[in-house]
C-alpha cells in the first residue's frame, strides 16, 4: 500500500511540475508577445498619415502646385479618398504635394471597381514638359486582374512595377473586386520591394545595370527622365474607373 501511495504521489508531481512548466512558457511566450506589440507600437510612432479619412488636405492635381484641394474626379468619400473615374491616360492623376520623399515604406488600402484600372506614383516630378506623373515616375500597378476587358502582359499585371518589372502572384488568392487591399511598397537606394496583400511581388535594385537595361529596351526608352529621380511626391492614378483608398501612411528610411 505504501508503494501505492508513494506512486501516486510521485506522478502528481511530476504531473505539477509538467503543468508548471506550461504556464511557465506561456508567460514567456506572452511576455515575449508584449514586448514585439510594444515595438510594433513604437515603430507606428514613425508613421505619416497622408490620408486620415476626413479631409483631403495636401493633395491636389499633378502639376497644379498654385491649386487648393482637390481636381475635379476626385472626392472624399466615407472615410476614403474616392477617384470617379473621369481621368485617362493623360491628366487626372493628384500627389499629395507638402513633402518630397526619398528613402521610405509606403502602406495603403484600397479597392477597385470591375474592370478597373489606376495605380500608385513615387518619386513623382512636377514640370510642364510632364503630361503625367509616369513620364519620370515609378508605379505601383493596381487593376481589375481577373476581369479586365483587354489581356495584361506580365509588366501591366497587379503588383508589378509598371513597364518594368513583371509581378509573382498566385491569382487564385487575389481578392475580388470591391473588396479591400493592401499595398506596401519600400524604397531605398539598395533595394525596392513591393508587396500586395501581404505577399511580396517584386523586388529589384534601382539604377543597377539590369534596371537600365530594362528601361533601355522597354516601354520608357523614349521616357529619359523615367526612375531618373531620387526623391519625390506620392501621387495616386485616376486611369478612367471608381478606385477608393485609404490609411495612406508613410515613414522615412
Amino acid at each position: 500500500m505504501k508503494k501505492i501511495i508513494l506512486s501516486i504521489f510521485t506522478l502528481a508531481c511530476l504531473v505539477a511540475c509538467k503543468n508548471e512548466g506550461k504556464d511557465s512558457d506561456k508567460t514567456e511566450i506572452k511576455e515575449k508577445d508584449n514586448v514585439e506589440t510594444i515595438a510594433a507600437n513604437e515603430r507606428d510612432e514613425q508613421w505619416q498619415y497622408l490620408f486620415d479619412g476626413e479631409n483631403a488636405e495636401g493633395w491636389r492635381g499633378f502639376n497644379e502646385k498654385n491649386a487648393e484641394g482637390l481636381p475635379e474626379g476626385w472626392v472624399v468619400e466615407n472615410g476614403t479618398l474616392k477617384s470617379l473615374g473621369k481621368g485617362g491616360d493623360i491628366g487626372g492623376d493628384i500627389v499629395y504635394g507638402e513633402e518630397k520623399f526619398e528613402n521610405f515604406e509606403l502602406y495603403l488600402e484600397w479597392k477597385i471597381s470591375q474592370e478597373g484600372n489606376s495605380g500608385v506614383f513615387y518619386h513623382v516630378v512636377e514640370d510642364e514638359a510632364y503630361d503625367s506623373p509616369y513620364y519620370a515616375a515609378p508605379e505601383y500597378q493596381i487593376i481589375d486582374q481577373k476581369g479586365f476587358p483587354q489581356e495584361l502582359k506580365p509588366w501591366q499585371s497587379i503588383g508589378a512595377d509598371y513597364g518594368m518589372y513583371d509581378p509573382e502572384y498566385d491569382e487564385d488568392n487575389l481578392k475580388e473586386v470591391g473588396e479591400w487591399n493592401t499595398t506596401r511598397i519600400r524604397f531605398t537606394q539598395d533595394k525596392v520591394t513591393y508587396w500586395l496583400n501581404g505577399q511580396k511581388t517584386v523586388e529589384f535594385e534601382p539604377w543597377s545595370e539590369e534596371w537600365e537595361q530594362r528601361k533601355k529596351e522597354g516601354k520608357w526608352k523614349d521616357f529619359p527622365d523615367y526612375g531618373t529621380a531620387k526623391s519625390g511626391l506620392i501621387g495616386l492614378q485616376d486611369h478612367g474607373s471608381y478606385t477608393w483608398f485609404r490609411n495612406i501612411k508613410i515613414k522615412k528610411l
